[in-house]
C-alpha cells in the first residue's frame, strides 16, 4: 500500500522534478522559531521561518524566508525568496530578490533582478538587473541597470536608469532631482509626471493619459496580480499551518500515516467514500437542522466542526504526503515540522494542475478526512482500547 501512494505522488510530482534532484554539495540550514535570530553563517542554502526573523550572519547560497517580520542584515551569496508581512533587506544580495509582503524596504544593492509585490515598496539600493514591482506606493531611489516595469498607485523614481522605464500609475508619478533615464520613459497616469529641470531623459518620452478607471489591459493585469497574490498568500498560510501541526502533534500525524499505509485496498476505497460522504452529507444535515428553532444552535456547531474537519483534512493531506516521502527516501520514521512544509508544498502544487491535479488532491483529502472520521469514531465509542 505504501508503494501505491508513493507511485501516485511521484507521478503527480513530475512537473516539480527539480525538488527531487540530488542535494547540493554544501549542506543547507533549516531554522524555525517564534522569534529567531540567525547569527551563524550558512555554507549553503538557508531556510528560515518564524514570527520575527533577524538574519545577522552571511549566507553563501540562497535564502528562503517566511515570517511575520523579517530583517536581513548580512549579505546573501545567492538569491532571496522572502515572504513576510514586513521585509527589510539591509545587506547586499549577489543574486535575484523575489519579495512578497505588506511593507518591503531594500536598503542595499541587488546584483540580479528585483521582483516585489507589496503595499509599500521602497528600494534605495541599486538593482543590477531588471525590476518588476506591483505595489500601492513605490519608490525606486537609486536607479537600475536593466529595464524597469512598475504598476502602482504612486511612483517615485531617482538615480540612473540604464534601460527603458515603463510605468503605470493610478495616482501620480514623480522623478527626483538629478534622475537620469538613458532609455525610454513610457508611462500612463491620470496626469503628467513631475519631471524637475535637473532630471535627464535621453530616450523618448511617451505619455498616455488615463482616467481613474483602468482600461482593459490594466484591468487584466490587476486581476492577474490579485489572483496571483491570493494564491501565494493561501499557499504560505497552508505551509505555516502544516508545519505547525506537524511540529506540535507528530504522533498524530504518524498515526494517520500508519493507517494509510497499512490499510487494505478495499478499506482504502471505503474510507475515500466515507470522506466524500462526510463532505456531501453534512451540509444537508445542517440545512435540515436549521429549519427548526431548536436545531439552529446544533446546526451552527455542526457547521463549525464541518469547516474545521475540512481544514484539518487538507492540512494533514500535505503532512502525510511529506511523511510518506521522508519514510521512503530518507528512511526516517520521526515526523518533523519541515515534513509538513514539504508535503504541503507538493500538495499545493498538485492542486494547481488543471483537472487531474484537482481530482487527485480531492481524492487524497477525501481519504484523509475518512481516516480522521474513523479515528474520531474509535476515540468516542471504543472504551476497551480495541478498534
Amino acid at each position: 500500500m505504501r508503494s501505491t501512494f508513493l507511485t501516485l505522488l511521484a507521478a503527480l510530482m513530475l512537473p516539480t522534478s527539480a525538488l527531487a534532484a540530488p542535494a547540493a554539495t554544501k549542506p543547507a540550514s533549516f531554522s524555525a522559531a517564534q522569534s529567531l535570530t540567525a547569527a551563524s553563517s550558512s555554507p549553503g542554502n538557508a531556510y528560515v521561518a518564524g514570527a520575527s526573523v533577524v538574519l545577522t550572519a552571511p549566507v553563501a547560497g540562497d535564502l528562503s524566508a517566511v515570517a511575520g517580520s523579517l530583517v536581513t542584515a548580512a549579505p546573501v551569496g545567492g538569491d532571496d525568496l522572502l515572504l513576510a508581512g514586513s521585509i527589510n533587506s539591509r545587506a547586499s544580495v549577489a543574486g535575484d530578490v523575489r519579495a512578497v509582503g505588506g511593507s518591503i524596504a531594500i536598503d542595499a544593492p541587488v546584483a540580479g533582478d528585483l521582483f516585489a509585490v507589496g503595499l509599500t515598496v521602497q528600494d534605495s539600493g541599486r538593482v543590477g538587473g531588471s525590476v518588476f514591482i506591483i505595489g500601492a506606493n513605490t519608490t525606486l531611489a537609486n536607479g537600475a541597470a536593466g529595464p524597469v516595469t512598475i504598476y502602482a498607485n504612486n511612483i517615485s523614481l531617482g538615480g540612473i536608469f540604464t534601460g527603458d522605464v515603463q510605468l503605470s500609475a493610478i495616482g501620480h508619478i514623480a522623478l527626483l532631482p538629478g534622475t537620469v533615464i538613458r532609455g525610454k520613459l513610457i508611462y500612463d497616469a491620470p496626469e503628467r509626471a513631475v519631471i524637475p529641470a535637473t532630471a535627464e531623459i535621453i530616450g523618448d518620452t511617451v505619455y498616455t493619459n488615463t482616467s481613474y478607471l483602468p482600461d482593459t489591459n490594466a484591468s487584466q493585469m490587476l486581476a492577474f496580480a490579485s489572483v496571483g497574490f491570493f494564491i501565494i498568500v493561501r499557499i504560505v498560510g497552508a505551509l505555516l499551518l502544516a508545519g505547525l501541526l506537524a511540529g506540535l502533534f507528530p504522533s498524530f500525524a504518524d498515526t494517520i500515516a500508519d493507517q494509510m499505509v497499512l490499510m487494505p485496498r478495499r478499506s482504502l476505497f471505503l474510507t475515500i467514500l466515507l470522506g466524500f460522504a462526510g463532505i456531501v452529507a453534512t451540509p444537508v444535515v445542517i440545512g435540515v437542522l436549521s429549519l427548526t428553532f431548536v436545531g439552529i444552535g446544533l446546526a451552527l456547531l455542526l457547521l463549525v466542526l464541518y469547516a474545521l474537519f475540512i481544514l484539518l483534512a487538507f492540512l494533514y493531506a500535505g503532512i502525510i504526503a511529506g511523511t510518506l516521502l521522508t519514510r521512503q527516501f530518507l528512511h526516517r520514521e520521526q515526523v518533523l515540522w519541515h515534513d509538513g512544509v514539504l508535503g504541503m508544498t507538493l500538495v499545493s502544487l498538485i492542486g494547481l494542475v488543471p483537472i487531474v491535479g484537482v481530482w487527485a488532491l480531492a481524492l487524497f483529502v477525501f481519504l484523509t478526512l475518512g481516516i480522521l472520521l474513523r479515528l474520531c469514531f474509535v476515540f468516542a465509542f471504543s472504551h476497551d482500547g480495541r478498534d
